[in-house]
Formats: C-alpha cells, structure tokens, sequence
C-alpha cells in the first residue's frame, strides 16, 4: 500500500479513525507502534491543535515526559522504541519515502573522500553508537548538512556518553525532522 503524500488538515484529525492518525504520525515521524500507542490517545483525548506545528511540539511533549518520568525499564522500552523507528544513517534498505529523500540527500552529500571509505566509516559508527547505548538509534535532523559533519557529530554524541542526552537529542531530532516534513508535505495546516 503506497502512502499518500500530503497531510490532511488538522482538525479533520478530530473525526479521524485511527488508521488515519497512525499513517500521519508515520508520514510525520517513522512507523512506531509505541509511538502510536503514546501519541493516538493524546490526540483522542485533547482536540486536534490548530496546526501541524503545535500537533508535533505536542507529540514532542509527551515523548520528552516519557523521557523524564521514568527509569521503569518498560517505560525505557517504549522511548527506545520510538527513538529506533528512524533508520539507520546510510541504510541502503530505508522504509519510509520521507527516509529515503532524506538519506538520498545525505549520501549524495559526501565529503572530500573517498565514498566508500565514507559509507564503512559510517557503518562503523552506527554500530559503535547503538553497541554504546543500547536500544538506541543515532537519530540527527541532517537539513544540508555533509556526511562528514554529520559523521563528526555522531562521534561527539558516541564520545559523551551520556543516554539520558542521547535520548533528549533524538526526541529533538525527530521533533524538527517531522516539522521539516510537514512543511514539504505541502499542508495549508
């Protein structure tokens, strides 16, 4: 089933099946059950807000809450959960047509070097980073930047050590991605 490329408006959300609220949250953040399992209720329960910008500050939130509440491990589980629904930088095999730009961008973007030299380089981080924090995916808004940049930050990212930041960084990163793809998703909302 191919997925639709725009948005309905926003407050159509408030009659919506539930179907309809996932496949946005999809289109706006990556397939995550554990994120529709957090995010659908909310929207259920609060009417939709005016605009696609306050829905993802919204959902941002409540995973930001999700991040500061708890150290339950299933509590942890389900953020992991969310965070690991973005693939991995450089995957060849990427689900969502949103990744998939996003990523074509990234490796046509390569530095100086040599390209692969470049995507082994990355390989190694992403394991790296995922053997370092467990659960986790290196999640980062890319918007332009070359694969080198973005290799360096993840080693930073690797290097502090820190999962509650981690955690923090991703739920930022997944906040602006879905609000860059909102606005390419051509939304009047």
């Amino acid at each position: 089933m191919s997925s639709p490329t725009t948005l309905p408006p926003v407050p159509s959300l408030l009659s919506a099946d539930d179907e309809t609220i996932k496949s946005v949250l999809d289109m706006l953040f990556e397939p995550s059950a554990d994120l529709h399992a957090l995010a659908v209720p909310a929207i259920r329960e609060n009417s939709p807000s005016p605009s696609y910008e306050l829905l993802i500050k919204h959902v941002g939130d409540l995973m930001f809450h999700l991040a500061g509440s708890s150290t339950s491990p299933d509590v942890r589980a389900n953020l992991h959960g969310i965070l690991g629904s973005h693939p991995r930088l450089g995957e060849k095999k990427v689900d969502s047509a949103q990744s998939r730009a996003e990523q074509a961008h990234l490796n046509a973007s390569g530095g100086s070097g040599n390209k692969e030299e470049e995507t082994a380089k990355l390989k190694a981080l992403n394991e790296e980073y995922e053997a370092r924090f467990p659960g986790l995916r290196y999640v980062v808004f890319v918007n332009g930047r070359s694969r080198p940049v973005v290799m360096q930050n993840m080693r930073e990212r690797i290097d502090r050590g820190d999962i509650r930041a981690e955690e923090r960084e991703a739920i930022q990163a997944m906040v602006d991605i879905a609000l860059d793809r909102a606005k390419k998703l051509h939304t009047t909302n």
